[in-house]
């Protein structure tokens, strides 16, 4: 006996895969819309096309409070 059902797995990767997916996209945009001291838009960008996902989280953990307000 399965105890995760078929649907419910396919509902799991559907959303894991818009995760990786749509999280970096939103990441970038953001990124490129606000100003930020130096190099750190550089290096923000490429942290986040070389790392996805985390990469994204650690931006929107760390990288949104050095943006130049």
């Amino acid at each position: 006996m399965d105890i995760i059902s078929p649907e419910l797995g396919i509902v799991f990767w559907t959303i894991l895969l818009v995760l990786v997916l749509v999280l970096p996209l939103i990441a970038l945009i953001n990124i490129l819309m606000n100003r930020f001291n130096g190099n750190d838009k550089l290096i923000w960008v490429l942290i986040v096309l070389l790392l996805p996902f985390f990469g994204s989280i650690t931006y929107f953990v760390i990288g949104r409070s050095n943006r130049i307000k």
